[in-house]
């Protein structure tokens, strides 16, 4: 009997923006895609689109914001601020984490795995807030996206 190995994905312990432990083994059966985020970037109005893609997809997409303030200062606040902000602004429901590093010495584990994962598209180092990593139903890195591409583009949702 052949058995599936554990996907990589599975297995990082996460903390949500409320400071709640996590692990993205709770959507397993569902696609997942993941973006590092911030509140003051010229992409931040793509929060709208991604909640937009959440509620169209709810059956079988989950999105997973990781807001970040690697590029340019763009994600000043705490947690708190953060959480508020994507709120009352775009209206986001679907999951945020705590505040990350998405590259450096403090890179968060979850992103090194993801930038260095093998994966259709490219490998190396995230460029810019709002990169979009596109997880299938059994946690396998499918495909990544920079930020010019929308989450409401065709490039993306066909693969949904």
């Amino acid at each position: 009997m052949f058995i599936a190995p554990k996907s990589p994905i599975y297995e990082f312990k996460l903390t949500s923006i409320e400071g709640k432990s996590f692990s993205l083994s709770q959507y397993k059966g569902k696609k997942v895609l993941i973006v590092n985020t911030a509140s003051k970037c010229g992409f931040t109005p793509q929060y709208a689109e991604l909640q937009k893609l959440a509620d169209l997809y709810k059956d079988k997409l989950v999105i997973v914001g990781f807001p970040a303030n690697n590029f340019g200062g763009q994600e000043p606040g705490s947690n708190s601020e953060i959480k508020t902000f994507c709120e009352k602004r775009f209206g986001v429901t679907f999951p945020l984490s705590e505040k990350i590093s998405v590259k450096g010495d403090d890179i968060y584990p979850l992103f090194k795995y993801l930038t260095e994962a093998p994966n259709p598209d490219f490998t190396g180092e995230i460029k810019w807030n709002f990169e979009k990593f596109l997880i299938d139903e059994n946690g396998n890195l499918i495909h990544r996206f920079r930020s010019q591409t929308t989450p409401l583009s065709p490039e993306l949702t066909k693969y949904l």
